[in-house]
């Protein structure tokens, strides 16, 4: 499976933010996208996932068959906001994710156990601190098998125990033959990815 960008450029608010972007990943590889705030990472990881549109370029996803025909069916993607209600159970926020996103991978209490959060399943989303919110979202990840993961300063909020629990999830994946496109601005502990410097880019 492939993930290629090709002289992808973004906006918001109607102004250009980023311009010729390109990367091609294959199946085990990670980019990782840094730059100064207002560069376009985040814009750029939604325009990925087909929630905003690209102004010019295309992305498109080879190899994911009839399963994943589309960049937006084979991605995960774990912005700012966590994308779980808060009056719903950390359960049954998950078990929404699982349906929605289908392809079932960890049952839910494995997946929190995964993260570290596996005595708090029943409890309120909004009861959370906002370390343990991250973590649960992060959890997404885990109940629901998408082959590519793109994570918007997935370590927000985390402590380091949880960092490195992140750092050997990330790890997994690529050895199975995931493909990851995280925005951060902190090192993500995973060897070998590829990296983009939004900072660099030409806006407009």
């Amino acid at each position: 499976m492939r993930l290629i960008a090709e002289n992808l450029a973004g906006e918001r608010g109607g102004e250009t933010v980023f311009a010729n972007v390109e990367f091609a990943l294959e199946d085990g590889e990670a980019l990782i996208v840094t730059g100064p705030n207002g560069s376009g990472k985040s814009t750029l990881l939604r325009v990925v996932a087909d929630l905003l549109p690209a102004s010019e370029g295309k992305v498109r996803f080879e190899g994911g068959g009839e399963k994943w025909p589309t960049p937006s069916s084979a991605c995960h993607y774990i912005g700012h906001l966590n994308a779980m209600k808060t009056a719903l159970t950390v359960n049954e926020n998950l078990d929404f994710w699982q349906r929605f996103a289908g392809e079932p991978a960890l049952a839910i209490a494995e997946a929190l156990e995964e993260v570290g959060l596996g005595h708090i399943g029943h409890l309120p989303f909004g009861y959370l601190s906002t370390g343990q919110k991250r973590r649960a979202a992060l959890a997404r990840l885990l109940v629901s098998r998408r082959p590519v993961w793109l994570l918007d300063e997935p370590t927000a909020g985390l402590d380091k125990a949880s960092e490195k629990r992140l750092a050997e999830m990330m790890d997994q994946h690529l050895d199975e033959g995931g493909i990851i496109v995280a925005a951060t601005h902190l090192p993500l502990g995973i060897e070998g990815v590829k990296s983009l410097d939004m900072g660099t880019r030409p806006h407009g």
